[in-house]
């Protein structure tokens, strides 16, 4: 793995592609209003929740509200080899965004309706820019919910770009399980649909996979059709307090390896306990704790809580703070949802640099705890939040603009953090993508013959190197 360096420096050296007048002109006629280069307007889509903050941004923001706009202004842009960079809401954390060879950012943030709800089928199709929380509130007569939450309230387009998951993937898995089919436009403007409402198919190669993660270098995804599930007929959260870290990710690993179905266990450390308190106003205890749901019917819920509750006491854990009404469990996960921005405003000005690796659950005490002390040594302000029912956590690093030296010091926890879980079976990526932070990573992960696959999968599918180029590895 290479030597750590700042994000200030850690965008490959490429060449900014021009963008000829001509090709604004013509977006301009085509989208009129819709087409802006406004400098407040193309700095917001230059930057997204990562720690880079030198990149330009893009020549002219495209407001697509249909597939054909899509269709258009990709048509355009490869007529004259400048890239385009799909922008939901711009909560990505690791680069995604950044226009770091130029071109034209395609905002699908007005493609926003729930276009087909099947309760029959337990399925919906939407577009791209619909969030998550926009979706669970237009189907929530129907009885059905979509259960992938990433912290922010992303787009569902952005989402299934990046492979997102959340606090509910121990049970409900990720985008990659979730996601039936696909509407995408390609490099040449063609728009193609990838999978049906069936729940399975053997037809061909699996297009949709190879789209959900592929963080917009092979496609614009415009449409996306979903798996729901019932709403469960009970559900009820705890809090768990415990004496040490280590203590609560025991808890975690023998919860998960007994087989017992919980539907969230997020793990929260005493930094951050006290970052989302301040900021929720909030009266947690501050130690290391668990945050769980319990998904079900009235018995089988009794039946996980009470299960949980006595492996939660042989590991010194304290009796169980229940939140069990709805308003009560909003406040909770609204405040977990809201972790990071929790710690950026613990100390005013920072920037974070955040990572989400993930580890096979037998391995992630051994992971994460080494990781603690390193981060505890380094004197760095940090919080630790993670998934961990499925081996997934975050450390976020809070660091000083103006100091590169701390960058360097966070990225060489980032290094060694990354290199500990590559060493104990698991991936530098658990839900973030790669962007432009990992790649780096991904090499080391998946080895050179791999990588060189996907370079070649993507000099196949989009031959001008146009969409999102930069990201995931260099052509």
């Amino acid at each position: 793995m290479n030597a750590p360096t700042s994000p200030l420096n850690l965008i490959p050296e490429v060449h900014q592609r021009e963008v000829p007048a001509v090709l604004i002109s013509a977006l301009k006629e085509r989208f009129g209003e819709r087409c802006s280069t406004a400098q407040a307007v193309r700095e917001q889509h230059g930057r997204d929740e990562s720690a880079y903050t030198t990149v330009p941004p893009p020549a002219a923001v495209v407001f697509a509200e249909s597939t054909a706009d899509v269709a258009d202004a990709v048509k355009q842009a490869s007529a004259h080899n400048v890239p385009i960079i799909p922008f939901g809401v711009g909560s990505s954390l690791e680069g995604h965004l950044l226009a770091v060879q130029g071109g034209i950012s395609v905002d699908v943030s007005r493609m926003n309706k729930v276009l087909a709800v099947n309760p029959e089928d337990l399925t919906v199709t939407v577009q791209a820019g619909v969030t998550r929380k926009q979706l669970n509130e237009e189907i929530k007569s129907t009885g059905l919910f979509f259960p992938i939450d990433p912290g922010a309230d992303a787009s569902i387009g952005g989402m299934s770009a990046t492979r997102a998951s959340g606090t509910n993937a121990v049970r409900y898995g990720t985008m990659r399980e979730n996601v039936l089919g696909l509407e995408v436009v390609t490099a040449s403007g063609e728009v193609i649909r990838t999978g049906t409402r069936a729940k399975k198919s053997s037809a061909g190669y699996d297009l949709t996979r190879l789209m959900v993660g592929s963080e917009g270098t092979l496609g614009v995804i415009t449409e996306i059709t979903l798996k729901l599930y019932p709403l469960p007929e009970a559900i009820s959260a705890a809090i768990c307090s415990f004496p040490s870290i280590e203590a609560a990710v025991r808890t975690t690993i023998q919860i998960i390896q007994m087989g017992i179905p919980i539907a969230r266990v997020e793990l929260l450390d005493h930094h951050t306990v006290r970052m989302v308190n301040a900021y929720a106003k909030l009266g947690l205890r501050e130690e290391a704790l668990l945050l769980m749901e319990f998904h079900g019917s009235p018995a089988s819920v009794k039946e996980q809580a009470e299960t949980v509750q006595e492996i939660s006491h042989e590991h010194g854990g304290q009796d169980f703070e229940w939140a069990s009404t709805p308003e009560e469990r909003t406040r909770l996960w609204t405040a977990r949802h809201n972790a990071y921005f929790a710690a950026i405003q613990s100390k005013p000005g920072c920037r974070a640099i955040s990572t989400d690796t993930c580890v096979p659950i037998s391995r992630l005490a051994d992971c994460l705890l080494d990781s603690v002390d390193e981060a505890e040594a380094s004197g760095i302000p940090y919080f630790l939040v993670g998934h961990v029912g499925d081996g997934n956590f975050h450390f976020g690093y809070l660091l000083d603009p103006a100091k590169p030296q701390e960058y360097e010091a966070a990225e060489r926890l980032n290094h060694a953090l990354v290199a500990r879980a590559l060493r104990l079976g698991g991936t530098c990526t658990g839900e973030h993508g790669v962007g432009l932070h990992k790649m780096d990573f991904l090499v080391t992960e998946a080895g050179d013959g791999a990588v060189e696959m996907m370079r070649n999968i993507k000099r196949a599918l989009d031959p001008k190197n146009i969409m999102n180029p930069g990201k995931i590895f260099v052509l």
